[in-house]
């Protein structure tokens, strides 16, 4: 009887959540394209890159509000079973609120891992290609490679190792070429030019002050006739044309980044002594978001209990969406207000699943 029961109300909570995802999904879909409509027939941003952008673009959306799909899709999953009685039947039974609430809290653990799995194992992938793949589109001549990022800047070719979040640029290699006249071999129709390379520049890092780029511990390297001339610098003024716009597009983000990613990048900003506040708090955040869907779960039930013989499913829907949208919003607010009068991001992160938490044992103590 016991694991009969959990099937049934699982199987129900699970097809209530997937009709919430659908249209979440939808909703998303067409707003995230809306936005990269904007940029659609900007450099290589065509049909197939917006395409791949916005479907790319959808895993990373689904996990921020998958606590709203938890919440909603539990609403709806009970309220069907208190919609044709199902609920009363099974108090008639002698199965009790806890009992019924314990059932659905085993199908919530089912959320939790696919929350975990979805944030930990697909969203870094799809959004640095999401990003990645935008960023490319829209800035013509860069490549991604292994070895860090290659740009052209006029006759130059730059390779950077590392964009930092205040837009610092680390391990900067630049290749200078120089047109070189090619001979006419007795033919106008082949004259023409060559490009040779003359300097190679290494900076260990790139700063952007007053509009204007300046290199820091610098080596550069000459091509002479009589070989290779090698001089260093402490600091070196790079007239480049680089825009922090177009260096932007390629800092790290949180959002694309795995729990484990999250806390190794943090202790490497520290070491550089970069600002880790959005970081830590982001990854305090992923830490508690399982929680927060579970805790969605159980604030469902109540709501479904107080009127199982009314039905009323628009009313609790209406209710369900409310709650998760002020969920997201305390979730989101709570956290950059922490980061600016100095909580602690793990406190800042974990205050609105505690208030929401409280709630629904509140609320649960007065349906029972």
């Amino acid at each position: 009887m016991i694991a009969i029961l959990d099937r049934y109300i699982g199987r129900r909570l699970l097809l209530g959540a997937a009709v919430v995802t659908g249209v979440l999904v939808s909703l998303m879909t067409l707003v995230v394209l809306v936005d990269a409509l904007r940029d659609f027939g900007k450099g290589g941003f065509g049909l197939a890159e917006l395409v791949e952008y916005v479907l790319l673009s959808q895993p990373r959306r689904l996990y921020e509000v998958f606590p709203v799909v938890a919440l909603v899709g539990s609403l709806v999953g009970l309220s069907t079973l208190a919609i044709h009685s199902e609920l009363i039947a099974l108090r008639a039974a002698g199965i009790s609120v806890a009992r019924i609430v314990s059932a659905a809290l085993k199908t919530g653990l089912l959320l939790v891992v696919a929350v975990v799995l979805l944030g930990e194992l697909v969203v870094p992938i799809t959004e640095s290609r999401a990003l990645e793949g935008r960023a490319k589109a829209l800035a013509t001549g860069l490549q991604t490679r292994q070895s860090g990022l290659w740009l052209r800047d006029g006759n130059d070719f730059i390779n950077l190792g590392e964009v930092l979040p205040n837009r610092t640029l680390l391990r900067v290699t630049l290749y200078d070429f120089q047109d070189v006249g090619r001979p006419c071999n007795g033919s106008p129709g082949n004259c023409g030019s060559d490009r040779r390379l003359q300097a190679m520049i290494y900076a260990e890092r790139a700063r952007l002050e007053k509009h204007r780029w300046s290199l820091d511990r610098v080596r550069v390297s000459r091509l002479t006739d009589s070989g290779v001339k090698t001089e260093t610098h402490d600091s070196l003024a790079w007239p480049s044309r680089l825009t922090p716009e177009v260096i932007a597009a390629f800092a790290v983000r949180p959002e694309a980044l795995s729990l484990l990613q999250l806390h190794r990048y943090i202790e490497h900003l520290a070491k550089h002594g970069q600002e880790t506040g959005r970081y830590r708090l982001a990854f305090w955040q992923r830490v508690m978001l399982p929680f927060a869907v579970a805790v969605m779960v159980l604030l469902a039930t109540p709501f479904v209990f107080q009127h199982a013989r009314s039905g009323g499913m628009t009313g609790r829907l209406f209710i369900g969406v409310l709650l998760g949208l002020g969920f997201l919003m305390a979730n989101r607010s709570f956290g950059y207000l922490g980061l600016i009068y100095g909580v602690p991001p793990w406190l800042g992160a974990m205050l609105p699943i505690a208030v929401f938490f409280a709630l629904s044992l509140w609320l649960l103590r007065r349906a029972g």
